[in-house]
């Protein structure tokens, strides 16, 4: 069950919610139900009027401007990308008509999202952090991703918050005590960031189980922001894996294997150093792999901008990582993906090392 968000208000024993009075003027009483109100205004009165129907008719009213040239009656020629997309790696324009997928810039977006992946690298922490160590990381993104799905929150919230966290901890020693408080700020910034209806403050002190302050989380929040110079808009890998997954048409299937070997990676202190996109794109090779379609083809290659040999380190890393024995104390995850929701691809079995070695070599 997820959450509730905010505080719902007590009704003491014997006390009555006032109800809603229903209209019984004497005014109403005399116009009766089949009495239409006039529209048009008092004497004297300026005349209302909805801007919403003129614009969103506007393009059927030819409208005079002073200064402006007539349009002539041709059409427009769609503006077209500055990058030269060869025609077999064009994934966009069968969203031409769809403003809402910039079809035109999709490709430049993604090119600057992975150059400033190059702002945001990190290294491994932990020797700076001497209250801390890689376990307690893992137990605090497990928690996270509790978080997520009781809060129903984005994907991208998740990431964006260990990334942020990441980049804290990287900044700033933290005892193990505040470990929790940090996460959960963190996941409140993201949340802020990315979702369209974002938990409350009072929330996140609720999931901490009251163990800190409103004034703590507040005062946590500037810090975090102060040591990312409130530049948070970070490359997550997530949104590098959906835009490859496109560039194969990859089921639904496929992908929600790529998410779960991505997202748990995010527990991997080894792969904290690793840029989204690379990881990304492992993620993805390792799902096409196990489901026997293909391997790193030239369309993917093409939009990623890495080769099989950029891409083998990182995939004999996730091998290794998943291949070990779970933690019983870190099972957030697995359960999450073992749910039919996610096609149960936590329960597939992991493909054999011979069989991505051969992959890998070609």
């Amino acid at each position: 069950m997820p959450f509730p968000r905010g505080k719902k208000p007590t009704v003491t024993a014997g006390s009555k919610i006032p109800k809603l009075q229903t209209a019984t003027t004497t005014e109403n009483q005399e116009e009766g139900p089949q009495v239409k109100r006039s529209s048009s205004p008092p004497h004297g009165a300026p005349k209302k009027r909805t801007a919403f129907i003129d614009i969103t008719n506007a393009h059927k009213v030819q409208i005079s401007l002073p200064g402006r040239k007539k349009e002539t009656s041709k059409k427009q020629a769609k503006k077209t990308s500055s990058t030269s997309i060869p025609e077999e790696f064009d994934i966009d324009s069968e969203n031409s008509e769809d403003c809402y997928m910039c079809p035109e810039y999709a490709k430049e977006i993604f090119d600057y999202l992975k150059q400033r992946e190059e702002k945001f690298v990190l290294c491994d922490y932990m020797p700076q952090q001497p209250s801390l160590n890689p376990e307690m990381r893992a137990i605090l993104i497990d928690w996270l991703v509790e978080v997520q799905e009781n809060f129903e929150l984005y994907h991208e919230t998740l990431y964006l918050a260990v990334k942020m966290t990441d980049h804290y901890l990287s900044q700033t020693p933290v005892h193990r005590e505040m470990l929790q408080l940090v996460g959960s700020t963190a996941m409140l910034i993201a949340s802020k960031f990315e979702e369209r209806s974002p938990p409350c403050v009072d929330d996140f002190l609720y999931i901490c189980d009251d163990a800190y302050k409103r004034e703590e989380l507040i005062s946590t929040e500037a810090s975090i922001l102060q040591k990312l110079s409130f530049d948070i808009n970070i490359p997550i890998p997530y949104r590098f894996l959906r835009r490859y997954a496109k560039c194969v048409s990859a089921g639904m299937d496929t992908l929600t294997l790529a998410r779960y070997y991505c997202e748990m990676s995010l527990m991997e202190m080894e792969l904290v150093s690793e840029r989204g996109s690379l990881l990304a794109s492992a993620c993805l090779l390792m799902a096409l792999v196990t489901k026997d379609l293909g391997g790193w083809s030239p369309i993917l290659q093409f939009h990623s901008g890495y080769q099989m040999s950029d891409l083998a380190p990182v995939v004999r890393k996730l091998h290794t990582m998943l291949l070990a024995p779970p933690d019983d104390k870190l099972r957030a995850i697995r359960n999450k993906y073992s749910h039919k929701v996610f096609f149960e691809v936590a329960s597939l079995p992991l493909v054999n090392v011979d069989i991505l070695e051969k992959a890998l070599s070609q």
